[in-house]
């Protein structure tokens, strides 16, 4: 057979990541490709730091995306942050905490993990007793929205708490960054790195992130150079830096022009309005997945709006109900991860996904395929509920 244009299935992106794209944003990444140097580009350079600034509500300076996936804002915060022989706390609530205190090992920190039950919220509590046991810490690591878990944990307190043992704060705003609030210079928070393909809506591939002054100079005065030359940021900021840009790499320009019409998009919208819209289609899903039976592992006040995991009903092949989702339905959620794996369904509204629309299709979808399968529910029971908390949502 000829090798052919690759033509991919229409899908809903209602998993852990990616996200839905908008037609918009796809358009835009369609657009002529220019050089990374070209005057043109980096004028769009300076509107894209200006546009993170805004959804990460911050006038850090230091603000831009960094080519590759939010792993790679994480790997980037941690490489320029952590020096060997730093001592560093990192909480543990999920697989993305676990990757953080990988990393900073692998920097030469000394970590100390602070353990947290998968699907709770990061303790200020332990943290404390951690930093007052470990009285020289550098630096304190925590995911603000676990994604393996859909734990929301409180920022602001945990950076406090860092701040009164003299560490700084590095945070992890992949799944949170555009569905919940994020607000950087209010709660202190001193390095944080997100990712495009959740709540902003934009393809993989970037990772924004922001360090405050603080953060800055720690980078900029370490006694050893950063592990990473790509991830140095002494060097990526002589290309995304003001004044007379210098070459560091091929940045992927198309892949901005897509970023920067999807936080325009966000701007468009305007960023309490997002959170709200999150808030609120979460808030219609959860009165139909409930009515259907299904049992949210995080506790309401620490939950988070755009990834709800659920348990699996007893008895239930959960890869086998992903699959005739995504066959049947054209429909995506996604699996658990680690100890979770074959235990939860993690279903995604974030971004462009997070819409009425996709809210009734995943409870009545999901209803029929479980139905089908043998368990005993209430699909329009779960269908009515969910239209009734859109109705009372939009009064």
């Amino acid at each position: 057979m000829p090798n052919a244009s690759f033509e991919p299935p229409r899908r809903i992106l209602m998993g852990p990541g990616p996200s839905d794209v908008h037609e918009r944003v796809l358009n835009a990444m369609a657009r002529p490709t220019i050089g990374h140097l070209d005057p043109a580009f980096v004028s769009l350079m300076d509107e894209i730091k200006d546009l993170l600034r805004y959804v990460f509500r911050t006038r850090n300076a230091l603000t831009m995306p960094v080519s590759g996936p939010g792993t790679a804002g994480m790997e980037s915060c941690v490489v320029n942050l952590v020096e060997p022989g730093d001592r560093v706390i990192i909480c543990h609530n999920g697989v993305f905490g676990g990757r953080l205190a990988d990393m900073a090992r692998r920097a030469g920190a000394d970590v100390v993990v602070v353990e947290d039950e998968w699907g709770r919220a990061v303790s200020p509590d332990r943290l404390e007793e951690a930093l007052a046991r470990n009285p020289d810490v550098d630096l304190v690591g925590f995911v603000h929205a676990e994604t393996s878990t859909g734990a929301l944990s409180d920022a602001q307190t945990l950076a406090r708490i860092a701040h009164d043992h003299d560490a700084l704060a590095i945070v992890d705003t992949v799944t949170a960054l555009g569905g919940v609030p994020v607000e950087v210079d209010a709660w202190g928070l001193d390095a944080v790195y997100s990712g495009t393909q959740k709540c902003l809506s934009a393809p993989p591939g970037l990772s924004p992130i922001t360090l405050n002054e603080e953060a800055a100079a720690r980078v900029r005065e370490r006694k050893t150079p950063v592990q990473s030359w790509f991830m140095d940021l002494n060097l990526v900021m002589a290309y995304w830096g003001g004044g007379k840009r210098s070459y560091h790499h091929t940045a992927p320009v198309n892949a901005l022009y897509g970023l920067h019409e999807a936080l325009l998009m966000v701007k468009e919208e305007g960023i309490e309005n997002a959170w709200t819209r999150h808030r609120r289609n979460h808030d219609a899903l959860r009165a139909g997945l409930e009515v259907l039976g299904l049992r949210f592992i995080v506790p309401e006040a620490e939950r988070l709006p755009e990834l709800n995991a659920v348990s699996v009903p007893e008895g239930v092949d959960e890869g086998k109900v992903r699959g005739r989702l995504l066959d049947e339905h054209g429909l995506e959620i996604g699996a658990g991860l680690g100890g979770l794996a074959g235990r939860i369904w993690r279903i995604g509204l974030m971004g462009y996904a997070s819409r009425p629309e996709n809210v009734l299709l995943c409870v009545k979808a999901l209803g029929e395929v479980l139905s089908d399968e043998g368990v005993v529910l209430d699909v329009d029971g779960a269908l009515h509920a969910a239209e009734s908390a859109l109705a009372a949502s939009t009064r």
